[in-house]
């Protein structure tokens, strides 16, 4: 059973697309309106919809038939079920490639990369992802301790840069995701300024790191950080972030061109 089938049922009422990484993606891929892009691990369509509404065409691709049954219906949205390693596209037939905060769900990189090089024409690959190396630990992780640990079982960003380059042959490059203060999209660290927000179960179970942990772990978490919210231990330890309008917490845009040197070497 795909693993949001289980954690993924309210997913679209706290995963609201943000304009911002939105605009983001657009500007990376640089593709005419009317463009075909493959949404990859689409999950309830958030950014597809919104791609679709600002003239593009989207092949959705989410194996989780509880996140597509949350989707919103768009003409220019085509929905498929499968998985990243076997893409139900031909060979050539999108002209970019976006897939947001999914790759640390794939089973197999090196096969993802791979058939997302088979879909696509001439267009960019571009993906959402994160490495907590390249950031301060914020106060999150003294609450949640875990969450710090398991990712630190991902792959470090350059290597997972290395595996696409190896993988597609193209130039690969990395732009930092500043997260603002009011991120509509609210995963794992979009709360960094609002940490009343972990205390809302929604909004945790549309974060897959707190609907895989440890319920008791969690628990133990959230009942901490409401007692420092309530007796303002929190704002006398941490309060100075909330003055803050951005913040890099290690989410990186990484974006995969054609480089003719590359693509002659692994021909």
């Amino acid at each position: 059973m795909p693993l949001y089938d289980s954690i993924g049922k309210k997913y679209a009422t706290s995963r609201v697309p943000d304009p911002r990484i939105l605009k983001a993606i657009i500007d990376l891929l640089d593709l005419p309106k009317g463009s075909i892009i493959a949404d990859i691990g689409a999950g309830t369509g958030g950014y597809s919809l919104a791609l679709a509404n600002q003239g593009y065409s989207v092949c959705a691709i989410e194996p989780s038939s509880v996140m597509r049954s949350q989707a919103v219906e768009h003409p220019q949205i085509k929905w498929f079920p499968g998985y990243a390693e076997v893409l139900p596209l031909p060979d050539k037939s999108v002209d970019a490639v976006v897939s947001s905060l999914t790759i640390h769900h794939f089973s197999n990189l090196e096969k993802a990369f791979q058939e997302m090089q088979r879909i696509v024409r001439n267009g960019a690959i571009v993906l959402l992802s994160f490495d907590i190396r390249l950031a301060q630990k914020i106060w999150l992780y003294d609450y949640f301790p875990w969450l710090w640990e398991d990712a630190l079982r991902f792959l470090p960003l350059a290597e997972i840069a290395n595996l696409i380059q190896e993988n597609t042959h193209r130039y690969v490059e990395t732009f930092p995701l500043m997260l603002p203060s009011d991120l509509s999209d609210l995963f794992a660290a979009a709360g960094w300024n609002r940490p009343e927000m972990y205390l809302n179960p929604d909004i945790r179970a549309g974060i897959s790191s707190f609907a895989l942990a440890d319920e008791s772990l969690v628990e133990q978490g959230v009942k901490s950080l409401a007692a420092d919210l309530n007796n303002h231990q929190w704002d006398a330890k941490y309060g100075e972030i909330r003055k803050l309008t951005e913040i890099d917490v290690g989410y990186r845009f990484l974006r995969a061109t054609i480089d003719e040197n590359l693509a002659n070497k692994g021909e």
